[in-house]
Parts: structure tokens; sequence; C-alpha cells
């Protein structure tokens, strides 16, 4: 009974982070200690905005400090939206942009779990939205090497801010 539940979890894992691509080699996995996304975004980028990660996008705006757009730039911050499986929203560090559908990301407390809270380094996100706007994203999944199935809605990205180097 055992073996059963065990291999119904690894295939459920499996699942989630089919993507129907070939899986990539060489992408890190969580590292660092614990943090949420929002002071790990707030350092990382240099972009000095408050709130939970959802309310970046209108607090750029207002704070008038900070262009927003639908492109990605190193440095900026992808705000993504809250949903119901993602109440807060997140924020994730640009830090290189690999092509017009391919970026890369540092972010913390993606992850569920015993990784919850951990930092996941050059992680990449791809734009799956139909316009190629940036508006819908899969986001690495590292216990499956690969991305995962579900798309998160996002504003877009938050310019004007610096890839701060972290401290090892």
């Amino acid at each position: 009974m055992l073996r059963m539940i065990a291999m119904l979890g690894v295939l459920a894992l499996a699942a989630c982070g089919s993507s129907g691509s070939a899986p990539r080699t060489g992408v890190p996995g969580y590292a660092g200690g614990e943090t949420s996304c929002v002071p790990y975004a707030r350092a990382r980028s240099g972009i000095d905005l408050q709130g939970d990660a959802w309310q970046w996008w209108d607090a750029a705006a207002q704070s008038g400090r900070y262009d927003r757009s639908r492109r990605p730039r190193v440095g900026s911050v992808l705000v993504f939206m809250r949903t119901q499986r993602n109440r807060s929203g997140h924020l994730a560090v640009v830090t290189r942009v690999v092509g017009p559908r391919e970026i890369r990301v540092d972010h913390a407390n993606w992850a569920s779990g015993r990784n919850r809270g951990r930092v996941a380094r050059d992680q990449p996100v791809m734009d799956v939205s139909p316009s190629n706007d940036w508006s819908l994203v899969r986001v690495w999944y590292p216990p499956a090497n690969d991305l995962g199935q579900t798309n998160f809605p996002t504003f877009g990205f938050i310019h004007g801010g610096r890839l701060v180097a972290e401290a090892q």
C-alpha cells in the first residue's frame, strides 16, 4: 500500500512539471535561507516599493519613480497577479533575457513543502500569452526539472531598478 501511495506521488509530481518540451539541464534548484518574495525582490532589484506583491504594480505607478511595461529588462521585477492559488501575488527579479519569450529570474518563496521560503536562482520563465505580451507565464518547477503546467497571470514588469549582487 505504501509503495502504491509513493508511486502516485511521483506520478503527480511528474504531471505538474511536464510542458511537452525537452528538459533543460544546468538549472539550479533552491539555495539560501528563508525569506518571502517582497523583501527579496526589493533587496535584489533596488526597487523600493511597499505592500504585498500584487500591490507593487499600482504602487510603482503611484510613486512616479518607476516605469512599467510588458517587456522584460535585466533588473526589472515581474509582478504576478493574485489568484485563488496565489493570494498575495508574487515578485521575481529578471536576471537575464534569453529570448522574446524566455527570461531567467531569481525569486524567493515560490516553492511549497520543505523548500517554502527558499531562494531559487536563474529559473526559466516562459511567456505563454497568446499576444506575446508576458501577461501569462509558466515558471520553472525544480522537482520536475521542467516548466510547470500552470499558467500564471502577470501585470508586467516594473523598471528602474538594477540587479544588486547577492551577499554570498
